[in-house]
């Protein structure tokens, strides 16, 4: 008797659901929208968004009918592809707070969290959830029209080690669809020397001269310049360097761009240089990275001179290094922090015939 009572419930339930269908279907529903070889569908119920991505527009229109029945049946999502709303930009927040705040390139990942919107279009306020392998396609050939393949590379990177996140730390993830993009390849080492001509001409439009005392803004940049061609630090380790990590001979260097530490020999022209600094402050450059570049940028755009990057200073003092100072390559690994040796090699050890 009880299973004659539960095969009459059941009946009754299933010709509810096939009711509700009939009455969901003939709804007006939300046009889907075409996402590279994909399209999109958007709904709302009760106050929240749900989406999907289908690779034709019916199915989404079926999908779309379903999820509504769904939802109105009070029915737990039985599709295993539909996740909770989360956009893009909602996972850099995460990230920026999480992980960005508190990385080496934190100025740089805040750049890159102001202009995000700009850069990504329609993709930053997508689902991480339906974000396909096309989208990123078209993404990445939009952007290198844009700028060069090295940020692009960088930007991909970044991006990537959000998806990554979300994945092994957040369990948003099943895998990582920045893996499925092919990227731009990555360019030739760049061999440009800076020449003494180009040197005055910068420090001309900086307003300095070797021997004065930075006061403006300005002269650091100059300073910083000098500095990094005298010793082969990058940027980023001479606005980071502090007064304690500087010693008799040498700069102490906590943590690298490659992650390890390392000390850089300061010649006769360096130490006079660090001598110049008129504070007694623990931060040797008072700019932040930020400030730094974009007024190293103008200065260089008034310059006219051409394929012309800060970090050709790095190439240039280490070309001196070899050429000048004949270092050998493993003395010169451990000051410029090279892991590769063939790097340096292949790069800067080039005898003539």
């Amino acid at each position: 008797m009880q299973l004659v009572h539960l095969l009459r419930f059941l009946v009754k339930i299933r010709h509810n659901l096939r009711q509700d269908y009939a009455k969901t279907a003939t709804m007006k529903l939300p046009k889907a929208r075409k996402r590279g070889d994909a399209y999109r569908i958007e709904i709302m119920f009760d106050g929240k968004r749900y989406s999907a991505t289908r690779d034709t527009e019916k199915e989404c229109e079926q999908w779309a009918a379903m999820k509504l029945l769904e939802l109105k049946a009070g029915l737990k999502e039985s599709d295993p592809l539909d996740k909770p709303a989360f956009t893009f930009k909602q996972l850099f927040d995460v990230y920026l707070e999480k992980v960005g705040k508190h990385s080496k390139s934190k100025d740089w990942i805040l750049t890159q969290y102001k202009t995000f919107e700009r850069k990504l279009g329609d993709v930053a306020n997508m689902s991480i959830h339906d974000i396909t392998p096309q989208d990123l396609t078209g993404w990445r050939n939009r952007r290198s029209t844009e700028v060069k393949e090295n940020t692009v590379l960088k930007e991909i990177s970044l991006y990537s080690a959000m998806f990554t996140y979300a994945q092994k730390e957040m369990f948003l993830l099943e895998s990582n669809v920045w893996m499925l993009i092919t990227k731009p390849v990555k360019p030739e080492s760049r061999y440009r020397r800076i020449s003494q001509h180009e040197i005055d001409t910068m420090l001309q439009l900086l307003e300095y001269e070797i021997g004065q005392v930075p006061t403006k803004p300005q002269h650091y940049v100059a300073w910083g310049f000098l500095f990094a061609i005298e010793t082969a630090m990058r940027r980023g380790e001479i606005l980071s360097m502090k007064r304690s990590e500087i010693y008799d001979g040498y700069v102490h260097l906590p943590k690298t761009k490659n992650g390890s530490k390392r000390n850089v020999p300061l010649s006769k022209f360096a130490k006079e240089l660090i001598s110049l600094i008129p504070h007694e402050d623990e931060q040797i450059i008072p700019q932040s990275a930020d400030a730094f570049r974009k007024l190293w940028e103008r200065r260089k755009a008034d310059s006219g001179i051409e394929d012309f990057h800060f970090h050709d200073t790095r190439h240039e003092a280490i070309s001196r290094m070899v050429k000048i100072r004949k270092l050998p390559v493993e003395v010169l690994a451990k000051i410029t922090g090279h892991k590769k040796i063939e790097v340096l090699v292949n790069v800067y050890y080039n005898p003539d015939a």
